[in-house]
């Protein structure tokens, strides 16, 4: 075994994942959607191959019908919990405070302790799932304390207007980390979170530009006059901007307003920059037995892949849908749905009632699955490639001492975080 390390190796091609999604997607769409978990099994196993660190592949074992089956089980506990909690919300609102804006309230911030116990219940079982050289991985039991000190962080960061958001980042991946086991060897964060300050300030810097604009175009120098008082008014002059190309209201230096794309653009760009290069900082602060983890990420790479692959995939889906409405007023005429609620005449035509929707709505489905596999060919698959290629590991003497771990069960897999979407790509 060499002393020096091992490199990370990405074999996949784009195409071949690309068919592979595609075919996957389409029997999603015959089967309303039960195919789903055999889709991203396939796709997992296929990503997980092709990440192979010292030439080794990585293996995914996930069962889909322990995935199928821990969704039913997860649907079931969330109806009950959700049922009765809001139940008792909504009674306790109407009762007390003779309004039901406290109750939706009450219930939404009930199920966040639930969203955030399923996200460390999904890594664990695709930790738990997950394989190489033979040995697994796996993470120990604490979904709830996760899913408690989560919320803390978020209530400090929330009250320190963000500033504290590298703190929080640090310490949930601190402890998701120390419970993390390759075989024997456990996984330990080292460092502070301080470090990840750096890796914040664009987004801070785009962020503070943005405000300091909005502060510029709304009190320092109004784009709006004192005289457009009303919003009445200020609907007038946008609607006599359209028809006379000149607006009434005299707005101040209104090429202001453009100021905000790139402010906007930055502002994406820093938050792309802090999720990814706090991952580079975070993993060379990571070892286990002595083995230590390297990455070289470049942030800006990063950021470009996914702000241009997101764009691409999104750029898309608009495209389609906006093909779909077309498709639909075809069908169904332009004054279809108001006719039809009005009961004056049959919007549809000579096409059966159900044949119109039922091509509307293959239509509908099949944008979606198209945007699905633009998303896996150019977001989620050159992440991974652009990761797994800037990972090395160093010291890797310490890989003969571990030994294997017994395998984790699961009762109820992913499900509660396929019931509440999270993670719903990989």
């Amino acid at each position: 075994m060499p002393p020096q390390g091992f490199d990370v190796w990405f074999v996949g091609n784009r195409s071949a994942l690309f068919w592979l999604a595609l075919k996957s997607g389409f029997w999603t769409v015959l089967t309303l959607g039960f195919y789903r978990f055999w889709m991203k099994t396939r796709l997992r196993r296929w990503y997980w191959s092709s990440i192979r660190p010292g030439g080794h592949p990585l293996e995914y074992v996930g069962d889909p019908l322990e995935k199928l089956l821990g969704f039913f089980i997860a649907v079931v506990i969330l109806t009950f919990y959700i049922g009765i909690v809001n139940l008792l919300l909504m009674f306790v609102s109407f009762s007390v405070f003779e309004s039901s804006f406290l109750g939706y309230f009450a219930s939404f911030l009930g199920v966040i302790p639930v969203w955030f116990y399923a996200q460390y219940r999904a890594r664990r079982y695709v930790l738990g799932r997950t394989r190489w050289r033979g040995v697994r991985f796996g993470l120990e039991p604490g979904a709830w304390g996760y899913a408690w000190r989560a919320l803390v962080h978020w209530i400090i960061t929330l009250c320190t207007a963000g500033i504290l958001w590298p703190r929080m980042t640090f310490y949930l991946e601190k402890y998701k980390t120390d419970r993390t086991f390759f075989g024997s060897a456990k996984l330990v964060q080292g460092g502070r979170w301080q470090m990840l300050i750096p890796a914040a300030m664009p987004f801070a810097a785009s962020a503070l530009s943005l405000g300091v604009l909005g502060v510029w175009i709304v009190w320092l120098d109004p784009l709006i006059p004192q005289s457009a008082a009303s919003f009445e008014d200020i609907l007038g002059g946008i609607d006599n901007l359209a028809d006379l190309g000149q607006s009434p209201l005299q707005w101040e230096a209104a090429w202001r307003l453009w100021l905000l794309i790139p402010a906007l653009m930055l502002l994406i760009y820093g938050a792309v920059h802090y999720r990814f290069v706090t991952k580079r900082i975070l993993a060379n602060h990571k070892q286990a037995h002595g083995v230590q983890l390297r990455s070289k990420l470049n942030g800006l790479r990063i950021s470009m892949i996914y702000v241009l692959g997101t764009t691409i995939a999104y750029l898309i889906l608009a495209v389609g849908l906006l093909g779909i409405i077309g498709v639909a007023v075809g069908l169904l005429g332009p004054e279809a749905f108001l006719e039809e609620q009005m009961g004056i005449v049959d919007p549809l035509g000579d096409l059966p009632r159900w044949l119109s929707f039922a091509i509307i709505a293959a239509l509908y489905l099949s944008v979606f699955l198209f945007w699905s596999v633009l998303h896996h060919a150019f977001v989620t698959y050159p992440l991974m490639r652009h990761m797994a290629l800037t990972l090395s590991l160093l010291n890797v003497a310490g890989l003969a001492q571990v030994s294997q771990r017994a395998r984790d069960e699961f009762a109820e897999a992913e499900g509660f975080a396929e019931a509440l979407d999270l993670g719903a790509a990989i």
